[in-house]
């Protein structure tokens, strides 16, 4: 099966305009398909870490939010609590810096509501039987939605190679412990000598896997802990960290379970449609807290029904541009190689999307349809 990938490699004149072409790119991927009248319609961005500036930005997203609207959607802007402490850790920072990249509620006709609850325990488990999960811990305010609709800064990622519309439906629709799933470390390391015996963490552990021990140092029973995260925000000295080392190939299948636990998951077969901003394409994730140069020109924006034939889609034209340098890609790298790859050699060639193919997500093959 082929799969249509709509793209807009943005050219505008004065009278097709960028709200004008975005109109028709949402029009043809069938974005009006996804998205019915009275919907509740979870829009899933990345809001940006404090120091990036490769996410999308408010004033490119204002005419989306506007279709939503024309439609008779409520849309409402959102993402998840992050895993590692940082501005985006529990809801209230995470608001406080989505408002700080101007994501103002009252300019974009959207507020903006962080789906997993203040402290990531808005959470629904769901179960799931894949090659590596049985079950998938989902953001309680995404499965509540009526349509979805990802908006994603295609670019490279650390771990992942790339970060594309798969990676933020499973990533960024799990809860922390969905989210530590994901990663293979449902315990986290524990520097016990940095303890100070406070225990605020004890009283934050529903599992009951931390207690203090005789010296009044803390201590983890791994075989009780759910993974929750809930440690990692309440210590303020830094005795717990995430053991970021996992099997690239199983962190891949858990990543694209979950994507498809997310699209199973919708009250409605046909509520989902994604959109990817190929532009700024930067070494590292929105999460870095830096965006480095980008490693080929602007190429468009992209948009389909299908997440799979979209990060295909996204990922070829990526390689086939221009390599700019320097830049954080290996001097030499010629146009057509794979630049992702280059600078992450550890991830498969395939980036997981045979599996994700597998798992009914989508085909990798595809063709263009340029408005």
């Amino acid at each position: 099966m082929t799969s249509e990938v709509v793209f807009w490699d943005l050219r505008t004149t004065r009278k097709a305009t960028y709200e004008v072409k975005l109109r028709r790119l949402l029009k043809a991927a069938g974005v009006s398909d996804a998205v019915r009248s009275g919907d509740l319609t979870a829009v899933k961005l990345h809001f940006g870490e404090s120091g990036t500036t490769g996410f999308v930005s408010p004033l490119w997203l204002r005419p989306i939010i506007a279709f939503l609207r024309k439609l008779g959607s409520k849309p409402f802007l959102t993402d998840t609590n992050t895993l590692y402490v940082g501005n985006r850790g529990e809801a209230v920072s995470h608001c406080l810096q989505a408002a700080m990249h101007g994501f103002d509620p009252l300019l974009l006709g959207a507020p903006v509501i962080i789906a997993d609850g203040l402290n990531s325990r808005n959470q629904v488990t769901v179960p799931f039987l894949g090659r590596q999960i049985r079950e998938a811990h989902l953001a309680g305010d995404i499965l509540a939605a009526d349509s979805l609709l990802t908006i994603s800064h295609f670019k490279g990622h650390e771990l992942a190679g790339i970060g594309g519309s798969l990676k933020n439906m499973a990533m960024g629709c799990a809860t922390r412990q969905g989210k530590m799933h994901q990663h293979g470390c449902l315990a986290p390391m524990v520097h016990a000598q940095e303890c100070r015996g406070c225990a605020s963490c004890v009283g934050v552990c529903a599992a009951g896997a931390l207690q203090l021990d005789e010296d009044n140092k803390i201590h983890l029973s791994p075989e009780l802990c759910v993974g929750c995260g809930a440690c990692l925000h309440t210590c303020r000295k830094n005795c717990f960290a995430i053991d970021w080392k996992t099997d690239i190939t199983a962190f891949m299948e858990r990543m694209m379970e979950y994507a498809a636990a997310v699209v199973r998951s919708m009250t409605k077969s046909r509520a989902c449609a994604h959109i990817s901003f190929v532009t700024q394409v930067t070494p590292q994730c929105d999460c870095a807290g830096y965006s480095d140069k980008p490693i080929c020109p602007d190429i468009g924006i992209l948009a389909s029904r299908d997440p799979v034939a979209l990060d295909q889609a996204c990922l070829d034209m990526v390689n086939k541009a221009e390599a700019l340098h320097p830049s954080h890609l290996p001097p030499g790298l010629a146009a057509g190689e794979d630049k992702f790859r280059a600078m992450h050699p550890h991830v498969p060639a395939d980036y997981g999307l045979d599996y994700a193919q597998d798992l009914g997500l989508g085909s990798r093959k595809y063709h263009i349809r340029e408005i």
